[in-house]
């Protein structure tokens, strides 16, 4: 009814206006009581039957015409600004340089003298839009077409590692995802890990579900944020390392055997509780003889007086009571009863107790830390009275008792944490990228016929070839204590044989290198630093020295013309 009364008020308010317009001047009264009397008519009508008002009202306010639209409203007839429209080309500044298009890139080779651009480490595109390599010549599109260009300079490198692997008896052929990865086919040592075939030897491998144990050379091991980025990349529970850790053959040994059977702390269950009691016996007897129940664990004579004269005569008393609050030494223990009363049980209770004080002082629960805590007199007091083990550890040695993972017990094993711990497998063999260092300290030590002609060679070596050979020695020695096969990429070592791919591990190079279309990175990456020669031929120099320096960084130097 509201809306039908607004509607038809409307409506006569029209009417009005009508017939307001059309009248004189003369007729405005009897114009007035006429529309009076239609608004009153029209209410009364509205509150007598809204619909019809409102159906009444609507035909009179419908805004539908069937006349046809003026020609000149359209959509263009109000324009936009000029802002809205697309700016003006500006005008080239002179001297804006447009950079030439790349053609080819070269690795540096530093085998020859002086060091220069490789010939044979380069990849160039022919006028007819092939890719030429230096070295493998013409490759094929389908292969190289995914690779990028400056890769195709490291591709010698990378095929020397698809070789290498090939030789291990490693297939690299088939790439496995990220949720189907997972150890256990074997352990892959690798001599170089961040040098270019060793890195590459390395991806090729975990690619593979291949766990590797890297060692990186001195030239890189001092850049940690590098030796990070390698270790994201390697498969668990592979890892690198450092030269200088490979040094200490001992760690490096334990490292080879918790990444080839698993560092699970379930497989220390062989350990034994009789041990570990003689040593607490024998710890605590020392402590007895060492603070006697008459020595405080205070030193008097560090009290001295020094005051006035006048208050010496009150120093030994307020001594004696400062010093009367401090813990005394350790009561006398009986050597024979603690040996023949102090049993496993006991030492379980011991240190069921002791952990319960500390935990509640660490927590500061007053309610279940004593006092007075005194472990020589709580020793002595068990031994001299064995306690029942029942009553203070019900759960001891029972199913369903108290877990606490890492937790040694001289009753059961707790020390299994319930994860899983991948493992690698048994060594399948060593991979050896030379370096500079290495192939200098190999030839010397080699040349020495007798272990003490070997020994004078090394002392007149320098500490990073030292360490060089030292790291290399605790690889091969590691592979050759499995039994297993080295290999040498990047060069050449006396005694060790070296690789020579074949079309097939150049195949398998560019496979590896290459990025479909469906893939976010490849089996095989690299990291580059590539100075863009074909905009400024300084830069080719300029690379040549920077990868003379003796740390020229961890990253790949690739020019481009």
């Amino acid at each position: 009814p509201i809306l039908s009364l607004s509607n038809s008020t409307m409506a006569s308010s029209t009417v009005f206006a009508v017939t307001s317009r059309r009248m004189g001047m003369g007729s405005a009264r009897s114009a007035t009581n006429s529309v009076t009397a239609t608004v009153t008519a029209t209410v009364v009508t509205a509150i007598g039957s809204s619909v019809r008002c409102v159906s009444s009202a609507t035909n009179v306010l419908s805004n539908s015409s069937n006349s046809a639209m003026h020609p000149n409203y359209s959509i263009d007839s109000i324009k936009p600004p000029k802002y809205w429209g697309k700016p003006e080309d500006a005008e080239e500044d002179p001297n804006y340089y447009h950079r030439k298009p790349v053609s080819s890139a070269h690795a540096i080779d530093l085998t020859s003298t002086p060091p220069k651009l490789s010939a044979k480490d380069s990849a160039a595109i022919s006028p007819n839009g092939t890719v030429v390599h230096g070295r493998y010549g013409e490759l094929k599109m389908a292969s190289a077409s995914g690779v990028p260009l400056e890769y195709l300079a490291l591709l010698h490198p990378a095929a020397e590692a698809a070789s290498a692997l090939r030789q291990l008896n490693i297939d690299v052929g088939a790439d496995v995802s990220d949720g189907e990865k997972k150890t256990g086919s074997g352990t892959l040592l690798i001599y170089g890990a961040t040098q270019a075939a060793g890195l590459a030897a390395l991806q090729l491998a975990s690619s593979a579900n291949i766990a590797v144990l890297g060692v990186v050379d001195g030239t890189h091991s001092s850049q940690h944020e590098f030796v990070d980025e390698i270790k994201n990349i390697t498969l668990e529970p592979g890892t690198v390392l450092p030269e200088e850790t490979a040094c200490i053959k001992t760690l490096f040994r334990e490292l080879v055997h918790g990444c080839t059977n698993g560092d699970a702390a379930s497989n220390m269950t062989s350990y034994d509780a009789s041990t570990f009691l003689r040593d607490f016996r024998e710890n605590v007897l020392d402590y007895v003889k060492y603070y006697p129940e008459s020595q405080l664990s205070s030193n008097p004579a560090d009290y001295e007086f020094d005051g006035k004269e006048k208050d010496r005569q009150h120093h030994k008393a307020n001594i004696t009571a400062y010093l009367s609050q401090f813990d005394k030494g350790a009561p006398e223990i009986d050597p024979v009863i603690f040996k023949e009363s102090f049993t496993v049980e006991q030492y379980a209770i011991f240190k069921n107790k002791f952990h319960r004080q500390t935990t509640a002082v660490i927590s500061g629960d007053g309610e279940n830390s004593m006092e007075k805590f005194s472990p020589a007199d709580i020793v002595r007091d068990m031994a001299l009275s064995p306690e029942s083990i029942a009553s203070e550890l019900p759960a001891a040695g029972k199913e369903g008792g108290e877990y606490v993972p890492y937790e040694f017990t001289p009753l059961t094993n707790c020390l299994q944490n319930g994860v899983e711990v991948e493992v690698g497998g048994p060594v399948l063999g060593a991979v050896v990228n030379v370096t500079a260092d290495l192939s200098v300290a190999v030839e010397a030590v080699a040349k020495g016929k007798t272990l003490r002609e070997k020994a004078e060679a090394l002392q007149f070596l320098t500490d990073g070839q030292k360490n060089a050979y030292a790291g290399f020695s605790s690889v091969v020695g590691a592979a050759k204590e499995a039994g297993k096969p080295v290999v040498v990429v990047g060069g050449t070592l006396p005694n060790f044989p070296s690789v020579e791919p074949s079309p097939e591990d150049v195949e398998e190079a560019l496979s590896a290198m290459a990025l479909s279309d469906n893939e976010s990175q490849s089996r095989l990456n690299y990291f580059l630093q590539i100075y863009r020669a074909s905009d400024y031929p300084v830069y080719a120099d300029y690379a040549i020295h920077r990868a003379m320096e003796p740390l020229a960084g961890p990253r790949q130097i690739v020019v481009t013309k």
